[in-house]
């Protein structure tokens, strides 16, 4: 494996550096220290000059691919996302990226939905028609028809072009500026011939799922992935594009998912309002509630007093009293304990890591961690 940079290291490709340097879309995510350009804590690919760049967690001290490897089982499991083994060694050798990969999972799952039907629903149109359809539009009639030859008509037909279809047309003509193998996305984009082209802020956009469109829930939440997390840098005649993700909702997203899959009842980012304040924990159990903290932390004394506040509040207003905070174990091994508060007003607060090192296949990683989970104390 080549072209593999580190979370938190020097970008040292001289090529590489003066292209982000050059580029404001990726500032964000390195900074500049001493002269020296580093990465932050987001990590995946920089796509650049028709190579890809890895950008890892430091994670396994055996080698690049055990990293590589360990990042791509963690977004499977945050986002549930299915990759077959010959996936993960097309990555390992560059054959493809992973944003190829999870492109083309994307095309092929929406393919196949819309091999059992496309999905329609009612949609409610005004138009000037030569035969009544409909409610009969008594204002429109007076102000737009001189003659007797149309009718203005309100009327609801049974349409493809909705909004779930348009968000899926959209997101199949962004997703063709990322892959070189095209073919599925535009046998999908065909399906579609009907729909009209309309733009999306996929930020805002919301979709209700019923029991008719459900079956697309999946390819509508893979589809907001892929867009949200790539970043299309796009100059004259150069292609270059970059698919990174925030080490802090990585984490967040995989522990909660382990935990779900450790006991069903768990419940991930429940909020409550208390006046102007809004509480989210990201893990809450029937005994404790779990914040994870993608930092690198050796003991107490490297605990920020805002996370001490944090577990505090939540603690005292969700009336349980045994909280924890859980870091990704990296050099040091972290066991620490805390009793925040007085009187009865007392939470207790623990300090934990776990070891996401693990050399193996996908579903013997998964229940390593699940048990290293079940046995954190």
């Amino acid at each position: 494996m080549q072209n593999i940079i580190y979370e938190y290291s020097e970008v040292k490709d001289e090529d590489l550096k003066k292209h982000i340097e050059d580029t404001p879309s990726l500032h964000k995510y390195f900074k500049l220290e001493w002269g020296k350009l580093k990465a932050r804590q987001y990590c995946g690919i920089i796509n650049f000059n028709e190579n890809n760049y890895y950008i890892l967690p430091k994670i396994s001290n055996k080698d690049k691919e055990s990293n590589l490897n360990i990042f791509i089982y963690m977004l499977m499991k945050a986002y549930n996302i299915k990759l077959h083994n010959e996936d993960i060694a097309s990555c390992k050798n560059n054959t493809h990226s992973i944003l190829e990969i999870f492109i083309q999972i994307f095309a092929h799952k929406l393919l196949f939905e819309f091999g059992r039907g496309t999905y329609k629903e009612y949609i409610t149109k005004q138009d000037n028609l030569r035969v009544l359809r409909g409610k009969y539009l008594i204002n429109e009639n007076l102000k737009y028809n001189f003659t007797h030859e149309k009718i203005y008509c309100e009327y609801d037909e049974f349409s493809e072009n909705n909004i779930l279809n348009q968000f899926f047309l959209f997101a199949l003509k962004t997703l063709l500026n990322y892959t070189k193998n095209k073919k599925l996305l535009k046998q999908c984009e065909l399906v579609l011939n009907e729909v009209s082209v309309k733009n999306f802020d996929i930020n805002s956009l919301q979709i209700e799922f019923n029991r008719l469109n459900a079956r697309y829930k999946n390819s509508f939440e893979l589809a907001l992935l892929l867009l949200r997390k790539s970043i299309p840098l796009f100059e004259k005649d150069k292609k270059s594009f970059a698919f990174l993700f925030d080490m802090n909702e990585l984490f967040e997203n995989f522990i909660g998912n382990i935990y779900k899959s450790i006991d069903s009842s768990t419940n991930l980012q429940t909020t409550k309002i208390y006046g102007n304040l809004v509480l989210k924990p990201d893990i809450l159990l029937s005994n404790i509630i779990i914040d994870t903290k993608y930092k690198l932390v050796l003991n107490k004394d490297d605990l920020k007093t805002n996370d001490k506040y944090q577990m505090f509040v939540y603690g005292t207003n969700f009336g349980i009293k045994n909280t924890m905070l859980l870091y990704p174990q990296h050099i040091h091994s972290v066991k620490e304990e805390l009793v925040l508060g007085k009187g009865d007003k007392i939470v207790n607060m623990k300090m934990r890591s776990i070891n996401l090192d693990f050399d193996s296949g996908y579903d013997e990683y998964i229940k390593e961690i699940q048990n290293k989970i079940r046995n954190i104390n």
